[in-house]
């Protein structure tokens, strides 16, 4: 069956990021259609609105674009507004039940929302930047920072689920590769194991790793079944002697992955973990 085209557009008078997040998550609800997407951020005025919508109207073919908006002023939203396209805000509608729910007018400024996809914009960045200078075992002497460590044997998917971590989670990740060494005396290094309530094992069936090990190293010991299964077998012991959450990888999505990952160390971007110094929790400075 072919896909069907639809022209989606993420309008903002911010960066457009909230209104696409958004947007996405309810398109992935529909399968079998090709969304061709474009944001188009800081639209702050009706005459920004109208050159936006002008856009939009002169790249539609066919059915009619759908606009995802998140524009706070009501005379510049209201310009999107038309029956050449499908429009959501997907402000108003939600804002007007809280406000019956709350009994209490919202304040409707855009400033708190720009405000709001700032501070996550750049939480963001710094988890991305952590996540990628502490990768594979890198600089473990800054652990201590770490909100979340992965750890698991090659290619039981640490980096990519710590990429997903930073990038849509805003989370610091660090992962750890388990070489012979540590799987042997069933040890992990000290930066580790002093931070081993924010630490999480990866395993997996000895046949998937050796499967995907194959793939990049075929006929080699290293993708042997028989060195899947010790391997396997030896982080099995180490996250045991460690107390150590562990997640089966196996069968699973990046993002289910991640999820199981931010819930078994209860995890909640509103109860963030405190940061930690040589191990020890900071205390809160009172008054």
């Amino acid at each position: 069956m072919a896909k069907v085209t639809q022209d989606v557009y993420y309008v903002s008078g911010s960066t457009a990021i909230l209104a696409e997040d958004m947007g996405k998550a309810l398109l992935a609800q529909f399968d079998n259609i090709r969304f061709r997407e474009e944001k188009i951020p800081f639209i702050h005025t009706p005459e920004d609105a109208e050159k936006a919508l002008e856009h939009i109207l002169n790249q539609a073919e066919g059915k009619p674009p759908l606009v995802f908006c998140t524009i706070m002023d009501q005379e510049t939203r209201d310009v999107f507004d038309c029956p050449q396209v499908r429009f959501f805000d997907i402000f108003l509608n939600t804002l007007e039940l809280l406000e019956q729910a709350l009994e209490k007018r919202a304040l409707r400024e855009p400033g708190y929302s720009r405000h709001f996809t700032l501070s996550r914009m750049n939480k963001r960045v710094d988890a991305i930047h952590f996540s990628l200078e502490h990768d594979d075992g890198t600089r473990q002497a800054e652990y201590d920072e770490a909100e979340i460590i992965l750890i698991g044997v090659s290619r039981s998917g640490k980096t990519p689920v710590s990429i997903y971590l930073a990038t849509h989670m805003e989370l610091k990740a660090a992962n750890f590769p388990l070489t012979d060494d540590h799987l042997s005396r069933h040890e992990l290094p000290g930066e580790i194991a002093r931070n081993r309530k924010r630490a999480i094992g990866l395993t997996c069936s000895p046949q998937y790793l050796h499967t995907i090990r194959e793939k990049r190293y075929a006929g080699s010991s290293y993708a042997s079944l028989a060195t899947c299964t010790r391997e396997l077998q030896q982080a099995k012991q180490l996250y045991m002697r460690h107390n150590l959450k562990v997640i089966n990888v196996e069968g699973r999505s990046i993002e289910e992955i991640s999820v199981q990952a931010i819930q078994a160390l209860g995890l909640h971007k509103n109860n963030p973990p405190r940061p930690r110094v040589r191990g020890r929790l900071l205390k809160p400075i009172k008054g």
